[in-house]
């Protein structure tokens, strides 16, 4: 199983908070700093230092070099599309989810809430008729 090292250039996850935002390790500060940078243009994390437990790491890696300028993580971001293929994961799908489950209405959950239930009775429905045609 492939681990996941705290490497210049890994992808991480801020996982402090609500921000749930993705940035690159920059250069390694000592074992439980790094220096990160979102790009900000792209994710709108600033280049900090941030501490190893903020943050979770992703298994994607871009091309940088230690201490990278803002405008060398941005190229190397878009270049290796890692936005595209975090949403394409099942943990970026989950997290697009949540977010769009925090922007519904009441009127839509209560839509999603009706969906539900006629998608559930409709499989229950069936199990039966299978259950009865079986004996």
């Amino acid at each position: 199983m492939p681990q996941r090292f705290v490497e210049i250039g890994r992808v991480c996850l801020v996982n402090y908070g609500k921000i749930n935002k993705l940035c690159v390790i920059v250069d390694v500060v000592d074992h439980n700093k790094v220096l990160v940078d979102g790009p900000e243009p792209l994710t709108g994390i600033k280049r900090q230092v941030i501490s190893l437990r903020r943050l979770s790491l992703t298994p994607f890696t871009v091309n940088i070099s230690h201490g990278a300028h803002q405008q060398v993580v941005v190229k190397a971001f878009e270049k290796a599309q890692i936005q595209k293929r975090f949403n394409r994961t099942s943990w970026g799908k989950k997290m697009l989810k949540r977010e769009l489950r925090l922007v519904q209405t009441d009127f839509d959950r209560f839509v999603e809430m009706k969906k539900k239930r006629e998608v559930n009775h409709g499989v229950k429905g069936e199990a039966a008729l299978v259950k009865s045609a079986s004996k």
